[in-house]
């Protein structure tokens, strides 16, 4: 299975991966991951990124795609795997389209209100590291930590203004590669309010049924 989630940030999309790469026997692909395993590596892949990054530029098409086109090339990609995190742009879409076949593309599908209200509602404590959310996992006391009693603090990531960013940038961005995709064949959708394992079986069933 050559999967590709898609999806708007805090739609679980991470989440979904762990739980899919444990079911298929897959690894999960993440740029992130990928890109810190290149420049630990030293690779003149890893060393192009890291240049790019220590001049505080974003990391370019090309970087991003020729470390994918490497890493899908190794052993454990055999019998498939999963991206998260790319493609983000339609060209992307079609340079990956160049060497890999991809079997599905699902979205995990999650209104902007309850992003908002997954990713606002999260809080963290600088002391002890223990993370919660003020409506699905709140603390006995408000913004203070159950563990260690220091005050909870908020990502930057998950600040009102920075959410409305991230989700604007998605529409904009991201959003398109959907009708790529179902262009392509290879669209399904998912609900992604359910629980965990209702997601799970529901990308499952979509995705075998588009193979």
């Amino acid at each position: 299975m050559k999967m590709i989630l898609l999806g708007p940030p805090g739609a679980g999309k991470g989440t979904q991966a762990e739980v899919l790469s444990e079911h298929y026997g897959i690894p999960t692909i993440s740029t992130g991951a990928m890109i810190r395993a290149e420049i630990r590596a030293e690779s003149p892949l890893g060393l192009a990124a890291k240049k790019v990054i220590d001049e505080g530029q974003l990391i370019s098409d090309d970087i991003i795609l020729s470390m994918l086109q490497e890493r899908i090339k190794a052993d454990d990609c055999k019998n498939g795997f999963i991206l998260d995190g790319v493609p983000r742009t339609i060209a992307q879409a079609e340079a990956i389209k160049g060497f890999a076949d991809i079997d599905a593309a699902v979205s995990i599908e999650v209104a902007d209100e309850i992003i908002e209200q997954r990713l606002g509602g999260r809080r963290e404590c600088p002391k002890c590291g223990a993370t919660y959310h003020t409506i699905f996992n709140p603390t006995k006391e408000a913004d203070i930590c159950d563990k260690c009693g220091a005050a909870l603090t908020v990502r930057p990531d998950d600040m009102p203004e920075t959410i409305r960013k991230r989700l604007k940038v998605y529409h904009e961005q991201t959003e398109p590669l959907k009708a790529f995709y179902e262009n392509e064949g290879l669209l399904a959708k998912v609900d992604g309010t359910g629980s965990i394992s209702e997601i799970t079986e529901g990308i499952i069933k979509a995705a075998e049924e588009i193979k």
